[in-house]
């Protein structure tokens, strides 16, 4: 009971603390999610990104490295991955990355064996104030990212006003002290429209995101389709994409329905 309590205490402080002084916030580009989030994604906190395995851990990379950008502001990133996790997902793409408009020169990623060197380096990291943000990922369910790593990583986060972004996948959300939580999957993404119409069906198109916000210490939650500009480097919603429409062959005229009847009758 005294290690609960002095753990409540400890997380009551945390919560004091941060509504005490008005946090800093980056906005995301998206203007219902910076409404909904006051502004924008507070930094020197710690933010988690939830998702499922398979093709939508691909999708939950691609909307970190997007809130990486926002809040990093150029300065250098650490990305920890557990060693399963690579063997799950694959590698990062440096040139994928820089597709997204981050600078792959600005990115140091480290490889742990496990997930308790993972946490112990995440943790490292964020106490380098010379950061701009942190990435863990983790694949699974790990016992140790509980609520007392939790807490170590709010400190660090707090003390060095480095942001930190816990990437959880095939994992299923725990109590935590972070900022806001996250579940993150694919969204339909249209073809680029700048092509001709003959090669639109092959381009890829924006990155696109169905992004849930289920976890706000500082207001509500909400959901919306939040598209990634790549060379403005923010989320912003969606544009209108027209849908093409099959055009009546030339050499044959629409019929009425009544003079096909006639046609048929004779």
């Amino acid at each position: 009971m005294t290690t609960l309590a002095t753990l409540r205490g400890s997380i009551e402080r945390i919560e004091a603390h941060g509504d005490a002084c008005t946090p800093g916030r980056v906005a995301l580009g998206h203007a219902d999610a910076d409404a909904t989030l006051q502004g924008g994604l507070v930094v020197g906190a710690m933010h988690e990104v939830f998702t499922d395995a398979g093709r939508q851990s691909a999708a939950a990379t691609g909307f970190v490295a997007g809130l990486a950008g926002r809040v990093a502001a150029r300065r250098p990133l650490v990305w920890v991955r557990q060693d399963f996790t690579e063997i799950e997902s694959g590698a990062l793409s440096m040139s994928g990355l820089a597709e997204l408009g981050l600078d792959p020169r600005l990115l140091v990623t480290v490889r742990a064996a496990d997930v308790d060197t993972a946490l112990r380096t995440a943790a490292d990291a964020l106490a380098c104030d010379a950061l701009g943000a942190v990435v863990l990922e983790v694949w699974g369910e790990a016992r140790q990212l509980d609520l007392v790593a939790s807490r170590k990583l709010t400190l660090a986060a707090q003390a060095s006003g480095v942001t930190g972004l816990l990437l959880r996948l095939a994992a299923e959300p725990q109590p935590s002290t972070a900022e806001t939580r996250w579940i993150v999957r694919a969204a339909h993404s249209p073809p680029a429209s700048s092509l001709m119409p003959a090669a639109a069906w092959s381009a890829w198109g924006a990155p696109v995101f169905d992004a849930q916000l289920v976890r706000n210490r500082h207001g509500p939650v909400g959901r919306w389709i939040m598209e990634w500009k790549c060379d403005e480097c923010l989320f912003s919603k969606p544009a209108a994409y027209p849908q093409p429409v099959a055009a009546a062959p030339a050499h044959r005229p629409h019929q009425t329905p009544a003079r096909a009847r006639q046609r048929r009758a004779s």
